[in-house]
């Protein structure tokens, strides 16, 4: 059976929506980040970066990275594009939102990862929102006359999701990205979206 380590709200919110959406049987496990869970000596030897998500397979081998474990459940469970050019742009968005999206949003909420000197902090944080919030407008862009980021739903749309839930946590003016707020308004009526937003208290 496989296991999803994820912290609420974090970015492991795609893959367990994704988890959801196959309906096999699978073992949540919750990482408590805020008390530090993620640098303990057991949960090191899972994800040596200490961060989440991580999925273990089935035959206990751990693997981490969205950028890795999206595709691979995708194709596992049938959410991943068929043909080579869907792919290498599933990829491509899978890699602009883990390179460039989350990595903006982690200046506003971990500037410490960026600069030793606390003074610095403000200014990173704002220049991050500044950046995030482009980029959201950007994957607005992408949904334009759009249902889903593909062709057809896959897991990309989950990853997607979650960085509308930032924008919202960080009140940035989401009701003005008509077409990302119509794919969140569309994940909203999946019941494995719901049922993981629930569980992980995520306002929307």
């Amino acid at each position: 059976m496989l296991t999803l380590y994820y912290a609420p709200g974090a970015c492991s919110m795609a893959a367990h929506i994704v988890l959801e959406e196959t309906g096999e049987k699978y073992q949540p496990q919750k990482v408590d980040l805020a008390g530090g869970e993620q640098r303990t000596e057991g949960y090191l030897k899972i994800n040596p970066q200490g961060r989440v998500p991580a999925l273990k397979l089935d035959d206990g081998e751990p693997l981490a990275e969205n950028t890795a474990i999206l595709p691979y459940l995708g194709k596992r469970f049938g959410l991943w594009p068929s043909d080579a050019v869907a792919e290498a742009k599933a990829l491509s968005l899978i890699g602009f939102f883990a390179a460039s999206v989350h990595p903006a949003h982690a200046h506003v909420g971990r500037p410490e990862r960026y600069a030793a000197d606390p003074s610095a902090f403000p200014t990173l944080k704002e220049t991050g929102l500044k950046t995030f919030h482009n980029y959201l407008k950007q994957i607005d862009g992408k949904l334009a006359g759009r249902e889903w980021f593909g062709d057809k739903y896959s897991v990309v749309d989950p990853y997607g999701f979650v960085f509308y839930t930032w924008g919202v946590r960080r009140e940035l003016p989401m009701g003005e990205l008509k077409n990302y707020t119509a794919f969140k308004d569309r994940m909203l009526k999946r019941a494995a979206v719901k049922r993981v937003v629930e569980d992980e208290k995520v306002k929307v």
